[in-house]
């Protein structure tokens, strides 16, 4: 969740909302929370659980409409 609020620090092309599940059951039902955090981005792309870096990077092109695969080092 940090980094997808450092991004919409640095582009107004990019909200990030953190939601409190206990708060917010319903909301909770409605995005299937069995684990935090969870990111739902565009409600094309989700995932539970903290992600490294460069596969949160890939996710959030992913959900924009890009497909940019993510290099493999060697």
């Amino acid at each position: 969740m940090r980094l997808a609020q450092h991004m919409a620090v640095a582009s107004e092309r990019v909200t990030a909302i953190a939601i409190e599940a206990t708060e917010f059951p319903e909301l909770s039902r409605s995005y299937r929370v069995m684990a935090v955090p969870k990111i739902v981005m565009n409600d094309r792309v989700e995932f539970e659980g903290a992600l490294p870096e460069p596969q949160f990077l890939e996710a959030v092109l992913q959900a924009a409409g890009g497909q940019a695969p993510l290099a493999e080092t060697k």
